[in-house]
């Protein structure tokens, strides 16, 4: 087989700026890691190459240092390693985030067919959990969204159990398929220190717009159908009221007339 990993760099830390004119975070200076469902996405890939044999690629959208996190992904177990790299890219939202990515992996396919794609649910810098079904509609492929076991892969389809609004259900897809994962899925592994060292040597593939064929009417945040109006923290109001009395029996009585007066009963 061969298995896709789609992985994105963000930012360590929830404590980030947001720039009021573009309503993009503010990347520069901030510490970045693997985002924590595409660690998920990454465990899931390798566990089934080591399950059933193939190789993993895994490919990312982002500047420069989004690097690290391909480093990471071959500490971890993957085999091939793919960058987009373009300021075409910038400002990117869903959409054109999953039509870049689309190009990436198409052109990925004609290198060496992919069987499976697999993401992570949703990252923790946006949380719109979309990338994973736009790039299913992007390449016109089935999805899975929500996928917190694989049950069974046989020679030409993968079963898997995903959830939903009332329990979980199995479904069969067809490769190739992608499938968002959720947590639940596995525990990513420790890199071991042979990893550690394959990720210094490794290679990375990079790709701008025009390597990959992409439509650059498609990319960027002057082209993208959504926009950020305004973004800003809510703000938190804490109202308490104590109640008071001699004793519980008298507290007890004088919550029930607050709660009367407040009719809330």
């Amino acid at each position: 087989m061969h298995i896709v990993a789609c992985v994105k760099q963000t930012p360590k830390s929830d404590n980030v700026k947001i720039d009021p004119a573009t309503g993009c975070l503010i990347r520069s200076g901030a510490a970045s890691a693997m985002n924590p469902f595409d660690e998920y996405a990454l465990e899931e890939a390798v566990t089934l190459k080591e399950q059933v044999g193939g190789v993993v690629s895994v490919i990312t959208m982002g500047p420069p240092q989004a690097e690290a996190v391909l480093r990471d992904s071959v500490a971890r177990g993957a085999d091939y390693v793919y960058q987009l790299g373009d300021m075409a890219f910038a400002g990117s939202d869903t959409w054109s985030t999953s039509y870049a990515l689309s190009k990436g992996l198409e052109k990925i396919n004609s290198i060496r067919p992919v069987d499976l794609i697999i993401c992570g649910k949703q990252t923790n810098d946006s949380d719109t959990g979309h990338i994973g079904p736009q790039i299913s509609a992007w390449l016109q492929m089935p999805n899975a969204a929500f996928v917190k076991k694989v049950v069974e892969v046989k020679p030409k389809s993968i079963v898997v159990e995903r959830l939903t609004e009332d329990g979980s259900e199995v479904v069969e897809l067809p490769f190739p398929c992608v499938l968002s994962v959720v947590k639940e899925i596995n525990s990513p592994r420790v890199r071991s220190v042979k990893g550690r060292m394959l990720a210094k040597r490794a290679e990375v593939t990079k790709w701008t717009a025009d390597d990959i064929g992409a439509d650059k009417n498609k990319l960027g945040i002057k082209n993208c159908p959504t926009r950020v109006v305004k973004s800003f923290v809510p703000k938190r109001e804490v109202c308490s009221v104590s109640v008071e009395g001699a004793n519980g029996k008298e507290k007890a009585a004088n919550l029930v007339k607050i709660l009367k007066d407040a009719k809330y009963i």
